[in-house]
């Protein structure tokens, strides 16, 4: 439908009194079935769909105001216009209403109006094809600021208005008139100006600003609004423009198209900003246009720039470039910074194309250098083009550095850079840390990961980073969790990996990392571990370990063997000792992921390393206290209750059921005892009903074939998954041997035995029991150096005192060290296998798991 006649506008009276403007289409009069009537239909020349449907009817009063307006009242609160285009329509639309009512079109009106219907009529502004403008003189300025100002509360005389001031140049006949009365030091004339000016923006119209912004007048209109007469001196804003800002070329831009828009879309985004006061919420969409035109400038900005491959091309080689000084290499990374930002006006596709252009051109490469570099601000103007980068496509960042791994050295691997920085970040709250550790989790987050026929980012991704990048993240975690006898040997540990992790100057961020850990090795003397005292540390390590829940939760095999053969669980719960609560709840949540993944190997692996330990002691510290910590703990073990996970049932009740009956305003540990005897009941059950000849020695397995059955179906599950998560044996390293033989088994057995006597729980203060460390022989059988104590474990009194009683239907946990197999639940006739045992020692069963 481009019939022009028939263009009209819909606008309807709001509560307010004024015109809203409903849209914009083409307006015809026929025959509405649903209606019953001759009904007037206004359909969008945008999409088509119904602006208004009106049946018009006998008895309502329409009028017709200056040849373009016909008006009306559909109900009480409710008044209607329709504004043509052309005064032809207007008259055709007009008889067909007439012919409806049985009216002459000469009339004006055709109902005689009631009192309210002439008030609303009233109201609608005039709409003569253009508005006369008064003469641009400086006699005239108050009425043309009245004028201007009167057409803003309505949208049809605000567009009769821009069509005036367009047609007939105004504005520039404005600013000339500007000039004089700044030269005359005309203060009145200068304020009605502004209001002139401020009226002008206010109309919305792009077609006017392309005219106010252009090079000739921009400056001219600053100066116009900086006589606000709401101020006692005009602002300078002019002297900021040509005089303060300076406009920085990194390297010379030769388009001079290029540079007016640059400079343009600084000097609009600095009158938006900075000039014009925060519009009200009824102004708010006055400047819709506004914003819309720095929009299209920016995208006009980047496109330009990205199509000049010989300006970037030569902005990275700079950017590299070994012998550019620090304070051009700083102005380059910002330059970058404020072409990311400009960059996410572009649609998708044209943002895909950009940043592929980048990638191409070696973006990835730069920041590697610059984000290793001292200069805080380049670092941070870095981490800022990284994100854009990461947000973008992860997968490309992720391309690029197992791409890099192939010809680099780990230390100087992208994404170890940036866990360094994050390690390195000097801000006392770690602000810097938390971004970097927000895109680390998005690089290594599986759900953004592709997978193709013959490909699979994810396979590929996570074994790079395991293999490569895991150690520097988890480096502070095992430098400031472990022994204090080994800490000298801890520091020079970290020291070395600092030298070879990081650039050299980088070195003295570093060195004040170590200084933090000294001091929390100085003042930890509490336990026989180092545990982080400096609030910075702390918060560092937080972070880490929230990265590192993200990885149990979201990895499979990697995260699982890398816990386990760098027994990362008990030095992780080394900083439930930590008097920051914060640290000892992440590292609290750390196992609790873990234990509600509820996967057999982490069981198998909590129980044999005697884990739970330090949470208990954890809970048994926080006394009486009912807080965070307290309600996480018993969080942990209800789950464990709930979900009936009965490995770890069996293992707390058989161990520390003493320790843990005394807290009874929760039924938690009742009620893990309580399932541990319902799971012995049924245990007796199944071995009441089988023949006892079934049960003798003679037909049973033996300890050896059920261990050497579960290895086998470990390790098949071990290959399934790539690579084995518990190392054989045999082939473990020395600190993580078990005693592999019956007598040193018979002599751990014995030693701890009469060391329980002297370590059994102490009652503590607040009424529970308190578990303690104690070196043990173990640690001269080769068990693990670095975790060589044992626990005075409960045990029941039929098993305390050594004792063998046929009677009992559950073997008692057999208290070792942590590199001891602990047989959580057993057969009624393993007492007497112990018995044998120990006056056969042709019999040797294999302890090794």
């Amino acid at each position: 439908m481009s019939d022009t006649r028939r263009r009209v506008k819909v606008y309807t009276l709001n509560e307010d009194r004024q015109w809203d403007d409903r849209g914009t289409g083409h307006v015809s009069s026929t025959y509405v079935e649903r209606l019953k009537g001759m009904s007037l239909l206004v359909r969008a020349e945008a999409d088509g769909s119904l602006l208004l449907e009106s049946k018009i009817n006998p008895n309502t009063a329409y009028q017709k105001q200056q040849d373009t307006l016909i008006v009306w009242s559909e109900a009480e609160n409710y008044d209607l216009a329709l504004s043509f285009q052309e005064k032809a329509g207007c008259d055709e639309i007009w008889e067909k209403i007439c012919q409806v009512q049985g009216k002459d079109p000469s009339v004006e009106v055709t109902q005689d109006l009631i009192e309210s219907e002439e008030e609303h009529i009233e109201e609608m502004p005039e709409t003569s094809p253009l508005i006369d403008l008064p003469s641009c003189e400086l006699n005239k300025l108050e009425e043309i600021a009245d004028l201007v100002t009167s057409v803003l509360s309505s949208p049809i005389r605000r567009e009769k208005l821009a069509l005036a001031l367009e047609n007939e140049g105004y504005i520039k006949k404005l600013l000339q008139l500007f000039q004089v009365c700044e030269n005359l030091e005309n203060t009145e004339g200068l304020h009605h100006l502004y209001e002139i000016i401020r009226g002008i923006l206010f109309l919305n119209k792009a077609t006017l600003f392309e005219v106010m912004f252009s090079d000739e007048c921009i400056m001219d209109v600053v100066g116009c609004l900086e006589y606000d007469p709401s101020l006692a001196q005009p602002k300078r804003h002019r002297e900021f423009l040509t005089k303060t800002a300076k406009f920085k070329e990194v390297i010379p831009i030769t388009d001079s198209e290029l540079r007016q828009k640059i400079h343009q879309t600084y000097r609009v985004q600095y009158i938006q900003d900075i000039i014009l006061p925060t519009p009200s919420v009824f102004e708010e969409n006055f400047l819709s246009t506004l914003t819309s035109f720095i929009f299209f400038n920016k995208v006009e900005i980047v496109s330009m720039l990205q199509e000049d491959e010989k300006f970037l091309s030569e902005v990275f080689a700079q950017l590299t470039d070994e012998a550019t000084d620090d304070d051009k290499r700083c102005e380059l990374v910002n330059f970058f910074k404020e072409f990311c930002a400009f960059s996410q006006t572009l649609q998708p596709q044209n943002r895909d194309a950009f940043f592929k252009t980048l990638a191409k051109l070696g973006i990835l490469p730069a920041l590697e250098i610059v984000m290793g570099m001292d200069d805080l601000q380049v670092r941070s103007a870095a981490t800022d083009i990284f994100s854009y980068l990461v947000e973008f496509s992860p997968s490309m960042v992720r391309e690029f550095v197992m791409q890099e791994a192939q010809q680099s050295d780990d230390d100087i691997l992208l994404i170890n850079v940036v866990i360094e920085q994050m390690i390195c970040d000097t801000d006392p709250e770690l602000g810097g840390a938390v971004q970097l550790m927000g895109l680390l989790r998005t690089l290594i987050d599986p759900e953004n990961m592709l997978a193709t026929a013959n490909k699979t980012e994810k396979s590929e991704f996570l074994n790079f980073f395991y293999n490569h990048c895991m150690h520097v993240l988890t480096a502070p975690l095992l430098a400031n969790t472990s022994e204090d006898k080994c800490e000298k040997e801890s520091f020079e540990l970290i020291k070395s990996l600092i030298k070879s992790f990081i650039y050299p100057y980088l070195l003295n961020i570093y060195s004040a990392f170590i200084f933090c850990l000294s001091d929390a090795v100085v003042g930890s003397n509490k336990s026989n571990t180092i545990c982080p005292d400096n609030y910075q540390t702390a918060q560092l390590l937080a972070l880490i370990l929230e990265l590192l829940t993200f990885c149990v939760e979201h990895h499979t095999y990697h995260i699982k063997n890398y816990i386990m053969n760098k027994d990362l669980l008990r030095r992780v719960l080394v900083l439930m000792n930590s008097k920051h609560t914060f640290l000892a709840l992440c590292a609290l949540r750390f196992m609790r992921r873990i234990i509600g993944l509820k996967d057999e190997f982490y069981n198998r692996y909590i129980t044999k390393g005697n884990l739970f330990e330090p949470v208990i002691n954890a809970l048994l510290d926080n006394g009486t206290r009912y807080n965070l910590l307290n309600s996480a703990v018993i969080e942990l073990f209800e789950f464990i209750r709930v979900e009936d996970i009965k490995s770890l049932i069996a293992h707390i009740v058989e161990n520390f059921y003493n320790a843990l009956e005394s807290i009874e305003y929760v039924q938690t540990f009742k009620g893990l005892k309580t399932k541990y005897e319902q799971e012995k009941d049924r245990q007796n059950q199944k071995l009441n009903s089988v023949p006892s000849i079934l049960r003798s020695n003679r037909f049973r397995r033996d300890a050896r074939a059920l261990e050497e059955d579960e290895e086998m179906w470990f390790n098949e599950d071990e290959e399934e998954e790539g690579e084995a998560v518990v190392p054989p044996v045999e082939k473990s390293k020395p600190e993580d041997d078990f005693p592999d033989s019956y007598e040193k088994f018979m002599e751990t057995k014995k030693a701890k035995e009469s060391e329980d006597k002297e370590n059994l729980p102490k009652r503590t203060s607040a009424g529970g029991f308190k578990f303690t460390f104690s070196h043990s022989a173990s640690a001269a059988n080769g068990a693990n150096s670095a975790n060589s104590k044992s626990v005075a474990a409960q045990t029941s009194p039929a098993s305390s005192n050594g004792s063998s009683s046929k009677n009992a239907t559950l073997t008692t946990a057999v208290t070792a060290t942590k590199g001891s197999l602990v047989g959580l639940v057993d057969y009624p006739d393993d007492e007497d296998d112990d018995e044998e045992e120990e006056t056969s020692p042709r019999k040797r069963p294999r302890l090794g798991s």
